[in-house]
């Protein structure tokens, strides 16, 4: 009985180590995905600021024409 419960043992520790080797590889794409939002919403947001301060055309095409 004592080798059938070292094998028990065994078998579920190398199940544990599957999961955390699974857990591992799906933190490790989230992260990647994480910095390329954070990539995209500074990007975004330096885009807005330019916007806003009318340093580009595509902000003036927004403008109300002179006549209204």
């Amino acid at each position: 009985m004592n080798e059938d419960r070292v094998i028990d043992i065994e078998i579920k520790l190398t199940r544990q180590e599957d999961l955390v080797d699974a857990l591992n590889k799906m933190v490790y794409e989230q992260q990647k995905k994480i910095d390329e939002l954070e990539a995209l919403c500074v990007a975004l947001a330096g885009r807005l600021k330019e916007i806003a301060s009318g340093g580009n055309q595509i902000g003036a095409a927004h403008e109300r024409p002179p006549h209204y």
